[in-house]
């Protein structure tokens, strides 16, 4: 079936911002090297347009795996950009989505669409392409906004970890500068109930730390039982 439309329709496209924590506990996010123009030779977001009959989702997971290789990652969208010159070629939406993954778990390579690919410090990221800062700036915003209410720092993590390595992650996504209070941060986050001790480290030379996991079955009896702001109450030190 045809259909003859009275206004313009603009283009839709997905832009993928995929965070990341490297051995070093440094958070990246992960760009492409444009092989085409528009900005050709610049470092943006992958990303690309979306398909008549594709939903978006699946094209945001497609451009995403084409341009890097990265695949099986769970993506969330979080914002829409449309400012009317964001995109030389004309007028263009971009539905922008969001992860956050272990860099050692999504080995990267680029495709005929990038010239490289590459992990990025997100306090020293170069100059992007088209709107991708901005979108950059709410990606950050976004992620350090949902850490507060969902356990998603512990994708970062192995299966086993201390507490030391713990706060570190959420000070690096968070962007606390001066690290939580030790004390106070191994007791909010014991009392959430969301981790089990499993022992302790072994062949270290130091003391050695005890080891826990994540719990998940206790996080879905949270879910269940609506009390989502113990996490909140654990890890955000202005409430």
């Amino acid at each position: 079936m045809s259909y003859c439309y009275e206004y313009p329709r603009p283009a839709l496209t997905v832009d993928c911002v995929i965070f990341g924590l490297d051995a070093g506990s440094v958070l990246k996010v992960l760009l492409i090297q444009r092989a085409n123009e528009p900005y050709l030779g610049y470092w943006a977001l992958p990303g690309g347009f979306v398909g008549i009959d594709e939903d978006l989702e699946a094209a945001a997971l497609r451009e995403l795996e084409e341009e890097t290789g990265v695949r099986d990652v769970y993506i969330e969208q979080f914002h829409t950009f449309g400012r009317p010159d964001r995109d030389p070629r004309g007028r263009v939406v971009s539905v922008a989505h969001y992860a956050l993954v272990n860099l050692e778990d999504h080995p990267v390579h680029p495709s005929s669409d990038a010239r490289c690919v590459q992990w990025f410090e997100i306090d020293q990221l170069p100059p992007l392409a088209f709107d991708h800062d901005e979108i950059m700036v709410v990606a950050i915003e976004c992620l350090r906004q949902k850490v507060r209410h969902e356990p998603v720092v512990f994708e970062l993590l192995p299966a086993v970890f201390t507490l030391t390595q713990l706060q570190q992650i959420y000070e690096k996504v968070m962007g606390v500068q001066e690290g939580f209070n030790k004390r106070n941060f191994r007791s909010r986050i014991l009392k959430t109930g969301l981790l089990k001790e499993v022992g302790k480290q072994e062949g270290v030379a130091h003391r050695p730390a005890k080891l826990y996991s994540f719990d998940k079955v206790a996080w879905e009896r949270m879910r269940r039982k609506d009390t989502l702001g113990a996490l909140r109450k654990a890890v955000d030190f202005d409430i």
